[in-house]
């Protein structure tokens, strides 16, 4: 879960520092499945009762809403 949850904002990070627009989002679409890998943990830790994910559930999407509207912006910019 760690490791999902670092990669999400290192590869928007990476993807933001590229200069070509297919690079960026090549970078956007790895945070993006590292985003869903994350979401289904929560839901695996939820459902499995570990803990009450609904907090960083309520996060990942938001951050997925964000991404996706991005990622659309470029590929309508391109």
């Amino acid at each position: 879960m760690r490791r999902a949850a670092v990669s999400v904002p290192s590869n928007i990070a990476e993807g933001f520092q590229r200069s070509g627009t297919k690079d960026k989002i090549k970078f956007f679409n790895i945070s993006q499945g590292s985003l869903e890998e994350l979401r289904y943990q929560l839901i695996l830790t939820r459902d499995l009762q570990y803990a009450d994910t609904a907090p960083a559930m309520w996060l990942a999407t938001e951050v997925a809403k964000l991404l996706n509207a991005y990622i659309r912006s470029l590929h309508s910019n391109s």
